[in-house]
């Protein structure tokens, strides 16, 4: 039986996700997000579709990347 790696949740169809050279155990979708997704710069939602990105930062969308004062981003159709 794996534990999640977020929630601490003792389940029996953990799957697990390697990223970076490192592995975790999750029962679902939702934690696995939590854990690995990144967070939106301005609003701090986790970021799973495309996103968009000015470096090394990080917007859900380019209303967000705005806001935070970038211009020039466009939301990926």
């Amino acid at each position: 039986m794996g534990i999640c790696a977020t929630c601490g949740n003792h389940y029996e169809g953990t799957f697990t996700v390697s990223k970076d050279g490192e592995s975790f155990d999750f029962d679902s979708f939702e934690c696995a997000i939590h854990k690995l997704a990144p967070a939106c710069a301005q609003c701090g939602c986790r970021v799973i579709g495309h996103g968009v990105q000015h470096g090394d930062t990080i917007f859900c969308c380019a209303n967000c990347a705005e806001l935070a004062g970038e211009v020039g981003l466009v939301d990926h159709d």
